[in-house]
């Protein structure tokens, strides 16, 4: 007996199973409110120096700001004021001829810098500087986040494994919340710069925890449902981070909202179960009865405790049972270490393309809130679509489309002249919606693909490679001032790449959850047979075609 015959006498998907949903959906709205943050507590708002330094007491004094602008600061080429330099010397003349700029002899701010508060009351570029020369760190804020999140990633994959997913998921809502609101109220950037780390590193465990466990508690019909309606809540805290940020323009504040709600997530914690499947992978067949026979009665089955007993789940348990599987086992064995390569180059792939597009929403001139609305909401249809092409086409199939298509949709934009700033967002936002349809495929697909004694191992080594390629977009999309177009190019290699690297993958449309390792090897197996076989029934097709000669009867 296999366990999703035993989940069907409780019903699949039933009441349970939306319950669980529900639960592990609240603190999945909270992940893009954090994950993409960055686009608003790190904006850099428009700003010139500081002109106290050139003050003489005298003409200067009684000058308008217009003025003081004109006589201390360079203009640029397209007419703004120079972000980054300053005249030595208040530059008098300027009023009267504005000719000769690029003759001036200009410095760097002496005083610090003057910033437009009427988008942003504060951000981090305007807490401590950090821009010009310092901007580089303004967006390191967000890869040593991400860097938490990696790091994140291997350990809570090995907790999980090793301690179950319910009490792990405790410890990663209690550091989210912790760190998450500590980081707030940090008076240095170094303290920020750590506590945003650590932020990053509990909040990992939310999203490989949630969907691992709901998909594990569904029958194989729904699986594909389960993922997009997971996928569908960060789709939901997308939209609505345009929405607090709009409202709420203090870093600090806006930090506090989006990781308050996570107080609620704690409570809803003592409802979510642990996963039966897991349960049993570990030997432990009385708890998950217990968790068994609360879901069907749950699920209005009262005959499964006459039709599942304990002994009927303890011939269920794995031979390997008191082992203790690590990382290792990705790689120990010929078929997981194939499946290992691919799935993280795919998640490199996937994630680097969906950060790479989502943390650059200032390149097309829009305001960034309506940008980052049409990007969240493009979502939405993107993650419809894809439900109906995962159940009808396949994981795979969806898997390499979508990422091929998003680098096609990157392609285009790249010798789009900049004038066609219309059909450049247009192209954008279908680039955005298809980085995303890939992404909620790839975490049905991952899940689908390893072993429930390595399942959670499997998704934090992948997510430790998708965090890689997070980490990596906000230091690519420095390259533009080496070259302009230098991360589209390089996001598009990504996206196209992976895409092709997905093709390797084997499909899991409507195949069971493999439950050791044996079973990917022995699939491995039956394909490595198959490909052989076909192979020789068509070398040996032509030869019996072209022979006349009859083999007798008492020869066959």
């Amino acid at each position: 007996m296999k366990f999703e015959n035993v989940l069907e006498e409780t019903n699949g998907f039933g009441w349970f199973q939306m319950l669980i949903i529900t639960l592990l959906c609240v603190p999945r709205v909270i992940l893009p409110c954090h994950f993409l943050l960055n686009n608003f507590i790190a904006a850099v708002p428009s700003h010139h120096c500081d002109l106290s330094s050139l003050e003489d007491g005298g003409v200067f004094r009684n000058l308008s700001q217009g003025q003081r602008l004109t006589v201390g600061i360079p203009v640029k080429e397209h007419g703004s004021p120079s972000s980054c330099r300053m005249f030595a010397e208040p530059q008098f003349k300027l009023l009267e001829n504005v000719s000769s700029h690029t003759e001036l002899p200009t410095i760097q701010c002496r005083s610090g810098w003057v910033y437009d508060k009427s988008m942003f009351t504060s951000t981090l570029a305007t807490e401590w500087d950090l821009v010009c020369d310092r901007k580089s760190l303004n967006k390191a804020t967000a890869t040593i986040f991400f860097v938490g999140v990696m790091f994140g990633a291997i350990i809570f994959g090995i907790l999980c494994d090793k301690y179950g997913r319910r009490s792990i998921l405790l410890v990663s809502y209690t550091m989210a919340i912790v760190f998450g609101m500590s980081s707030a109220f940090s008076n240095s950037f170094i303290m920020f710069a750590v506590l945003r780390f650590l932020t990053g590193f509990g909040l990992t465990g939310i999203s490989i925890i949630s969907i691992v466990l709901s998909i594990e508690w569904v029958d194989v019909r729904h699986r594909a449902l389960i993922g997009v309606i997971g996928s569908m809540a960060w789709t939901v805290g997308n939209i609505m981070l345009a929405g607090i940020a709009y409202l709420v323009n203090d870093w600090r504040m806006l930090i506090v909202a989006v990781t308050a709600p996570l107080g609620f997530a704690i409570i809803t914690w003592w409802w979510i179960p642990e996963s039966a499947r897991w349960l049993l992978a570990n030997g432990k067949v009385e708890r998950a009865h217990f968790y068994l026979e609360k879901c069907a009665r749950f699920n209005k089955k009262d005959n499964f405790s006459s039709k599942i007993q304990l002994a009927s789940l303890s011939n269920m348990t794995t031979d390997n049972q008191k082992k203790t599987y690590s990382y290792l086992d990705l790689v120990r064995t010929p078929g997981m270490r194939r499946l290992s390569l691919l799935t993280g180059i795919v998640w490199y792939g996937v994630a680097s393309t969906y950060y790479g597009i989502s943390l650059n929403i200032t390149g097309f001139g829009l305001n960034i809130y309506l940008t980052h609305f049409i990007y969240a909401a493009i979502e939405v249809p993107a993650k419809i679509i894809v439900y109906f092409c995962l159940n009808s086409t396949g994981r795979r199939r969806c898997q390499s489309g979508t990422l091929l298509l998003t680098g096609i949709c990157i392609a285009i934009n790249i010798f789009l002249p900049k004038g066609m700033w219309y059909l450049r967002t247009t192209v954008a936002v279908l680039g955005k919606g298809l980085s995303e349809a890939s992404f909620t495929t790839v975490f049905l697909y991952t899940t689908e693909l390893y072993p429930t004694v390595v399942r959670q191992n499997g998704i934090g080594y992948t997510s430790f490679m998708a965090r890689l390629g997070v980490s990596m977009a906000p230091l690519i999309l420095l390259l533009e001032d080496v070259w302009k177009l230098f991360p589209e190019v390089i996001i598009c290699f990504f996206a196209i790449f992976s895409g092709l690297v997905a093709c390797l993958l084997p499909e899991t449309l409507n195949a069971k959850l493999p439950e050791t390792i044996d079973d990917i090897e022995e699939s491995r197996s039956n394909t490595v047979f198959k490909s052989h076989k076909e192979a020789l029934d068509v070398s040996l097709k032509p030869r019996n075609q072209g022979s006349q000669t009859q083999i007798p009867e008492g020869n066959v």
